[in-house]
This record gives structure tokens, sequence and C-alpha cells, in this order.
């Protein structure tokens, strides 16, 4: 009997659920649902079981991030949309939890307004990925899988 795929959890928060109808010239055509597909199909590739999830609300990512701990997760791809750059609650939840998490963005924040150059989320992730669309999912599942 083999054992039971690596865990793998991504999150992500506000706004995502808008994807590929939300500034297609920022954040691309592909729906959260395209890249939950793509994210599954490399997911059984690798061995990883991928369980993906949006949440408009903080204390959701929180409770997610937790919860991904408590279950024993390999990784947590984290997109948190605009609380990357405001929220100390997920900050210090990243903080608390020993999973590894990494912090994913479609666009990148760097080359966008000032207001998002500081990430609170990249301060406690293990790594970033960013700017690629919706193959910067594609780039943190496959790091996740080298953890």
């Amino acid at each position: 009997m083999s054992s039971p795929a690596a865990q793998i959890h991504v999150l992500n928060g506000p706004n995502l659920n808008l994807l590929g109808t939300r500034e297609p010239e920022v954040y691309g055509a592909d729906t959260l649902d395209d890249i939950a597909d793509r994210l599954a199909a490399l997911g059984e590739q690798l061995g990883l079981a991928v369980t993906c999830r949006q949440s408009n609300h903080e204390g959701d990512l929180v409770d997610w991030l937790h919860q991904a701990q408590a279950e024993g997760a390999r990784a947590v791809l984290l997109n948190a949309g605009a609380y990357t750059h405001t929220s100390v609650a997920l900050h210090d939840a990243i903080r608390a939890i020993k999973v590894p998490v990494i912090e994913v963005h479609l666009s990148n924040p760097h080359l966008r307004e000032e207001f998002r150059h500081k990430s609170l989320v990249g301060m406690a992730a293990k790594g970033t990925v960013c700017g690629f669309g919706a193959n910067s999912y594609i780039v943190a599942l496959h790091a996740a899988a080298l953890l």
C-alpha cells in the first residue's frame, strides 16, 4: 500500500475570486478555477494532493494556515492579495506555524504602486514567486515539491 500524497494547501485572498474578469491586463485571463485545475493536475504528477481555497476574509486565511499545520501539510502557497501589504495577523500566523509558506503573486508587486512594495507576508514566508501570471502558482508548486 502506498503512502498518502503530501498535502499542499493553496490559499487565495480577497478579490482573487474575480480572476479572469478583474483587470486582465494586470492579472491575466485565467480564472481561479483554471489555476486550481492546473495545480491539481501538476500535483498529481508530482505526487502531491493540492487543496485550493479562496476567501475575502482575513480570519479565514489565518484559520486555514493553522489548519495546514494541524493536518501536517508539506507547504502552503499563499496569495494573500491586498492583505499581503497590510496584515500583521497573516504575518504572525505564518511565523506561528512550522509549515513553510510560499508567497505567490500573479503580477510583480515591485513594478506596481509604491504601497505594494512592502510585503508583511513575504517577511514571514519561506520564499516568494511573483510576476509570472498564473504560472507563478506552477513555479511555487514545483518549489513546494522540493521541500
